[in-house]
């Protein structure tokens, strides 16, 4: 009768830890691990952060955010494949990476001269246009959450620039794009395609001659401690989309998914006024250290730009699409 009693209790026993493991497995946090390849005081690094706090605050316990900054988790070109495998839940790359995925409209985005201000890639980006982009991915088990901003592109080099001539047999660096690769070849320059992490050491060694860059990702990365000159060109914009695993997204409960979108639509909401404001103040920093020379252009300097690079539309046309490019253009007014 004793050992009954004994083995009972033991039975109960085991069947109460049992439950209280099975408990606290359940009640263990979705890790959502997001990846990027800047620095986390840029504005997709804040971006990021600011997700991170909201998406945690909405759901206490349920979820927990990793975010991995300065490609210290993956290098550019090796997180889309990650994602894809489900290695990691969220990534923010520059529009220029899904070209090559085989969806030629984000080409458009590399197109130089295309956008003249935030607003006006606004109307595009946050309108129907962007929402039909992002379920392009869908077929390719991405799904996009959001358009995140970063800022118009200048171009540095070792040797003075003001005019598309002097970047003639340079060696510039850009993110791997067609369309780049074209407008790199249209002032005469190399292009030479390279991981974000690797170029600060580039540009110390020679290896390349210079590159292009938004204001906070040249001063975050200290690129103007190794060039001589920062050519106000703004010919172009490195814009961002917040991606995730398709499937991972689709099995999320119903809840999760709600308070995901949400902090998400804030973080971005956030990270794009941020934007701006971190630009202006990073080309201020580069001013005030004095290293590299910020070469202002004048509207004849930039109108000789823009006629060097149009090439670079009617090359592309027939892959992109020229409703787009249309509806590109017309934002401008």
């Amino acid at each position: 009768m004793k050992f009954r009693h004994v083995a009972g209790a033991l039975a109960a026993g085991i069947a109460a830890c049992m439950l209280a493991a099975g408990s606290a497995l359940a009640q263990q946090p979705i890790v959502v691990k997001f990846s990027h390849v800047v620095a986390t005081d840029t504005p997709k690094g804040k971006g990021a952060e600011k997700f991170k706090e909201l998406a945690e605050k909405r759901l206490p316990g349920k979820v927990k955010v990793e975010v991995y900054p300065n490609s210290t988790l993956y290098k550019d070109k090796e997180e889309m494949e990650a994602l894809q495998l489900g290695a990691v839940q969220m990534l923010a790359p520059s529009l220029a990476k899904f070209g090559p995925l085989g969806v030629k409209e984000f080409e458009a985005f590399d197109f130089p001269y295309i956008f003249d201000d935030t607003a006006e890639l606004h109307r595009i980006t946050q309108g129907p246009i962007g929402a039909s982009l992002l379920a392009k991915l869908e077929p390719k088990g991405i799904k996009g959450l959001a358009f995140w901003d970063n800022g118009f592109k200048s171009f540095s080099a070792n040797t003075p620039i003001k005019a598309p001539a002097d970047l003639k047999g340079k060696k510039l660096r850009i993110q791997s794009s067609k369309v780049l690769e074209e407008q790199i070849r249209s002032v005469g320059g190399l292009p030479q395609v390279m991981a974000f992490s690797e170029v600060y050491q580039a540009l110390q060694t020679g290896v390349v001659d210079g590159q292009e860059n938004t204001w906070s990702n040249i001063y975050s990365q200290k690129f103007h401690e190794v060039q001589k000159t920062i050519a106000e060109t703004n010919h172009g914009v490195i814009d961002y989309m917040v991606v995730t695993n398709s499937k991972w997204w689709d099995g999320l409960p119903a809840d999760v998914k709600k308070g995901l979108s949400e902090a998400m639509a804030e973080a971005t909401a956030y990270s794009n006024k941020l934007a701006s404001d971190i630009n202006e103040t990073d080309r201020k920093k580069i001013a005030d250290a004095g290293k590299a020379k910020i070469q202002v252009l004048s509207k004849e300097d930039v109108l000789a730009w823009r006629k060097a690079m149009e090439p670079v539309w009617k090359k592309f046309e027939g892959d992109i699409g020229r409703d787009l490019i249309d509806a590109a253009l017309k934002s401008n007014k």
